[in-house]
């Protein structure tokens, strides 16, 4: 775990020094056209630090950079606060995820949340974004949720290889990048992880769009904001994405989509539910009379 965490640790930096634009700082670009990408010496010199410290650094060398240290690079390279505390967990600096299993289902406690929530669209997230437990309105919303063995029932894996949620979301290009920055953000303490290991490796075999966003290297924090929804049976829905985690279970997320203020979303999803309804009784009574 700790090679990992060094191993990611430079890539990220190399990547963020690479992507830098160099008139933020005041410099001229490299030749004639080459606007972006800080050289180490740059930033080791913005830093306050050895540029050998700083290539050992990118390198991923067994080193330990003092919490001063990466704060330092950290304001040089300009990162968010969500960049920093990312920055700040591969170094050791931050508490740490739990790191043992990952469980499949959430607790009876937590279900019965998320059935009380409805008919809001909510689900619960696992640390490896495993979707542990949804309620009756998330599936009307994504019908597929219940077909998927545990072990593909990963929000990213959904996401980048199922055409349901391609054609649910309309925004598909932007929402993905944006889960996996925030996947990536969340995840940093668990490299190495066999979990989380083994659902990247297999999304970049699977999903040509997954690798290419995985070697930007983009961390991004959760923020509450509208998403929309096109579903086939109500139109688009317009939802607010919210995201809590239970005081007794911190290594659970859960997500609930609330009607965006304005919108038809509740009357549309209470339609969805009512629909759904009438078509499971309908199934039951044709079962009962086989």
């Amino acid at each position: 775990m700790k090679d990992e965490r060094r191993k990611e640790l430079g890539l990220y930096l190399r990547a963020r020094r690479s992507q830098a634009l160099r008139s933020d700082y005041g410099l001229p670009p490299v030749g004639r056209s080459r606007e972006r990408g800080l050289r180490r010496e740059e930033v080791a010199f913005l830093s306050g630090v050895s540029v050998t410290w700083y290539t050992w650094l990118e390198q991923g060398r067994d080193i330990s950079p003092s919490r001063q240290v990466l704060e330092s690079i950290a304001r040089a390279l300009h990162l968010s606060d969500t960049g920093l505390s990312y920055v700040l967990s591969l170094g050791g600096y931050s508490s740490a995820r739990s790191q043992g299993p990952v469980a499949a289902n959430v607790p009876a406690h937590v279900q019965r949340l998320l059935d009380a929530l409805d008919p809001n669209p909510s689900y619960a997230l696992s640390p490896d974004w495993g979707v542990a437990g949804w309620n009756r309105a998330y599936e009307a919303l994504y019908p597929n949720i219940g077909t998927f063995d545990a072990g593909d029932r990963n929000l990213l894996w959904l996401v980048f290889t199922d055409p349901y949620v391609r054609d649910l979301l309309p925004d598909w290009d932007v929402t993905s990048k944006r889960f996996l920055a925030e996947f990536r953000a969340e995840t940093g303490q668990r490299l190495g992880d066999p979990d989380v290991a083994y659902q990247v490796e297999r999304l970049k075999e699977a999903s040509p769009e997954f690798q290419e966003s995985w070697d930007r290297y983009d961390i991004l924090g959760f923020e509450s904001r509208e998403r929309l929804f096109h579903h086939p049976a109500v139109g688009v829905l317009q939802l607010e994405h919210h995201q809590v985690s239970p005081s007794d279970r911190p290594d659970l997320h859960i997500v609930v989509y609330t009607p965006a203020p304005g919108s038809d979303a509740g009357e549309q999803m209470q339609r969805l539910l009512s629909s759904n309804q009438e078509l499971k009784i309908g199934q039951a009574d044709r079962l009962r009379r086989v």
